[in-house]
């Protein structure tokens, strides 16, 4: 028997992000791939009840923060919305997410006797570099883990240089995945070669450490392109000032659904991806291969190791380097299809049933 697992985000339901979809992919579902009891944070504004996928649950905690006596306030406000909902004697196993934020330590506390595996996310480590209660966060939970799993090497790494007293044989590889129907049964697709335009396509956040501004300094550069642009609505709105700076069009298609941005991908030639630091493994990247989607991308750590040689790398940060790349897609007839097929490939190597599979062994050897 595999053990009950508690696991939490406390991110309100729904947030967008990789890490996200992870969660709701593994833990929720009519026939989830890990069955658990999984914890989201419910709206703070009055009315918004948002429809759950099940096996979702949400709980009251109001005060989320990143510093100070408020921090620590709202871990414990959460530690006991937790414990009023679980009873502890049903707790097999806990799955730890996002290290460095408050869902975690009210976990541990909620639960301190329980078998513990910390799954790290990017933005566990970008954030514990620049936010000392957020490094305190990560390297206390780390320390109390019986097992810290980590998608890539590069993202092993980093957290070594972060917390570099965890104890190397806790750590240990499991690669993110995406759904198998993806890779069996991907969305037919709509374009293979471009017409007149080379059709690109940029999916996800945009924040500072997704590059965006830069792929956009290189647009103009370009002959013959179209942008469009998958992404959460107020984050775009925030983007306009910038993109009228530059002259640069864009078609803007909202924050898409996961099944939405599926047969997006088929209308594209290419998916970019100009993240600046690190990527936990590109989830999204992975998941455009497998619908014969190519991807141009910064190589970043965790990306590179990933994607290997089934994607085109560049300097985004040179502008003429990317348009270089780009008017390239368009008009060489051969290059489109050699992508396609090495990416295919390369997302066939990350079913998330193997995911799920490996960390459900990881709960049975700890129970």
């Amino acid at each position: 028997m595999n053990p009950t697992v508690v696991t939490a985000l406390d991110l309100p339901f729904p947030s967008p992000g990789g890490s996200v979809e992870l969660f709701l992919d593994l833990y929720t579902g009519r026939s989830p791939f890990l069955p658990a009891r999984s914890f989201m944070l419910a709206p703070e504004h009055r009315g918004l009840r948002p429809s759950v996928p099940a096996g979702l649950e949400l709980v009251q905690a109001p005060g989320k923060c990143l510093t100070g006596y408020a921090f620590r306030r709202y871990v414990a406000t959460l530690q006991r919305a937790l414990t009023e909902a679980v009873d502890p004697g049903n707790v097999g196993v806990l799955h730890l997410q996002h290290l460095a934020f408050g869902a975690t330590p009210a976990l541990l506390r909620a639960f301190p006797k329980r078998p513990r595996i910390a799954l790290v996310h990017g933005t566990d480590l970008l954030f514990a570099e620049t936010h000392p209660e957020q490094l305190a966060t990560l390297r206390e939970a780390a320390r109390a883990a019986d097992v810290v799993v980590m998608p890539t090497g590069a993202m092993a790494d980093r957290l070594l240089l972060l917390a570099p007293d965890i104890p190397r044989r806790t750590i240990e590889k499991i690669p993110w995945g995406i759904p198998d129907r993806l890779i069996t049964s991907p969305p037919p697709r709509r374009r293979n070669q471009p017409t007149s335009h080379l059709r690109i396509l940029y999916a996800g956040r945009l924040t500072p450490e997704k590059g965006f501004d830069t792929l956009l300094t290189a647009l103009p550069l370009t002959r013959s392109t179209e942008l469009s642009i998958a992404a959460p609505r107020a984050e775009f709105h925030a983007l306009r000032p910038r993109l009228h700076q530059l002259g640069v069009h864009v078609h803007y298609l909202g924050w898409l659904r996961r099944p939405q941005l599926w047969k997006t991908f088929a209308d594209h030639d290419v998916l970019v991806m100009p993240s600046t630091t690190l990527e936990a493994m590109g989830l999204v990247a992975l998941e455009a291969q497998a619908c014969g989607l190519p991807v141009l991308h910064q190589p970043v750590p965790g990306l590179t190791e990933s994607l290997g040689g089934s994607a085109l790398a560049t300097d985004f940060a040179d502008p003429h380097a990317v348009a270089r790349e780009l008017d390239r897609l368009r008009t060489s007839p051969d290059l489109l299809p050699a992508l396609r097929a090495a990416g295919a490939t390369n997302a066939a190597r990350f079913p998330l049933s193997t995911t799920a599979t490996a960390l459900a062994e990881l709960g049975k050897r700890l129970a």
